[in-house]
């Protein structure tokens, strides 16, 4: 408990499923919370702050983030979570679903990124936390647009980390396997299935076991961790 004291967090793509259980992790953890999501969260926060924000705007960025810097005076920990997916194979994909698929998984850590960074830099650094996956290194058949845009997060995180470094702004991409949420629960049920069948320890992850691994790479105990992939899969990747 409380080994993220005095840090104020910023989650996307918060209203539920990872994204929510991290607002709440780190919000037991002792992080002045802000939950945000596009559309609106499906219970209230409680004491967790909730803003409305689509990450593909950059004037949504940047509205949220004057307001966070505004009521708190600093950011210490970005958590780039919000995603979608399409399914379709590259051969069937639309241009408007890429286009859709790119603005949220890339573009919005993109400029989650781009609006944190200076205010890191001036408080003297900060830990950013980009969500890829398990499809950001291997390939499944399909969703063709979602592969591509995990792996750009993966790459993404290396090159801020690399960037910042010197500036003590650290990070990192965190990597979840299957994960039972609101968006694997609208899979068909044989795809879910095939994917825990597949993976040694022979279930599905929680939400919980994934904040478990954001809160160590936002806390001082990471102190020495940027432009690592923390991989939280049951041992899908290890074959």
């Amino acid at each position: 408990m409380n080994r993220l004291d005095g840090k104020v967090a910023l989650v996307t793509g918060a209203g539920r499923g990872i994204g929510r259980a991290v607002a709440e992790a780190l919000h037991a953890e002792g992080a002045t919370t802000i939950a945000t999501s596009r559309a609106e969260a499906d219970a209230t926060f409680g004491p967790i702050d909730y803003l409305s924000l689509d990450v593909a705007s950059e004037a949504g960025w940047k509205d949220v983030i004057a307001r966070v810097l505004d009521r708190h005076g600093h950011i210490d920990v970005l958590v780039n979570n919000a995603g979608i997916i399409a399914y379709e194979p590259l051969h069937e994909l639309t241009v408007e679903d890429w286009q859709a698929v790119v603005a949220t998984n890339q573009t919005g850590v993109w400029l989650g990124m781009r609006e944190v960074v200076p205010h890191m830099i001036a408080q003297g650094g900060g830990s950013i936390i980009n969500v890829s996956s398990i499809w950001g290194t291997a390939a499944v058949s399909g969703a063709h647009a979602y592969h591509a845009t995990k792996g750009a997060v993966r790459n993404m995180s290396k090159n801020a980390a690399i960037t910042y470094a010197s500036q003590n702004v650290r990070v990192n991409s965190l990597h979840p396997g299957f994960i039972e949420t609101p968006l694997t629960d609208a899979q068909a049920p044989e795809v879910n299935a095939y994917v825990v069948s597949q993976t040694p320890m022979g279930r599905a992850g929680r939400p919980q076991e994934i904040a478990a691994g954001v809160v160590f790479l936002a806390s001082d105990e990471a102190s020495f961790v940027t432009g690592s992939e923390l991989v939280i899969d049951g041992g899908y990747l290890a074959q």
